[in-house]
């Protein structure tokens, strides 16, 4: 995955704790960073998402979580 660089201001106390804590638990700045911002739900519509399209047509319109537990009931015993 390519990465940019990115250039961030913050007040200079901030930045001290940020930089001691990621020393005291081994991790980076820069993984810190990245690793809060990949909390941020995504702005892509969930139809869109990889896992829904795959997942897409597996079960038939309509069908309710009874009609799978009976599926599965039927289907491994």
């Amino acid at each position: 995955m390519q990465k940019d660089k990115l250039t961030v201001r913050v007040p200079r106390d901030l930045l001290e704790n940020i930089k001691r804590y990621a020393a005291q638990n081994n991790t980076t700045l820069t993984n810190l960073i990245e690793a809060y911002l990949r909390r941020i739900p995504s702005q892509q519509p969930l139809e869109e998402a990889p896992i829904v399209r795959r997942l897409s047509g597996t079960l038939p319109p309509g069908a309710t979580v009874q009609d799978h537990r009976q599926y599965l009931e039927e289907k491994y015993g």
